[in-house]
């Protein structure tokens, strides 16, 4: 399982978001898209937005703290 969430550090969603993989015990990797541009721009690449979270599960990239597809994407 693979799961990468990019984030800024003022972002609510992005704190429910981490929060909630925490809760289901789910780790992942997070990049803070606000001081790496790099990072930022293959978000931007791989989702086509520029609003954080984009949260990428296993490939499938999920816009927003979306639970139900999140929860689609980790075929729950």
């Amino acid at each position: 399982m693979s799961i990468t969430i990019y984030t800024t550090p003022s972002c609510g969603y992005c704190r429910v978001a981490k929060d909630w993989f925490r809760q289901q015990g789910l780790s992942y990797t997070e990049y803070n898209v606000a001081a790496d541009l790099k990072r930022a721009e293959e978000m931007q690449r791989r989702s086509g937005q520029m609003g954080v979270p984009v949260i990428d599960v296993n490939g499938r990239i999920v816009i927003g703290f979306n639970q139900s597809e999140i929860e689609k994407a980790l075929h729950r």
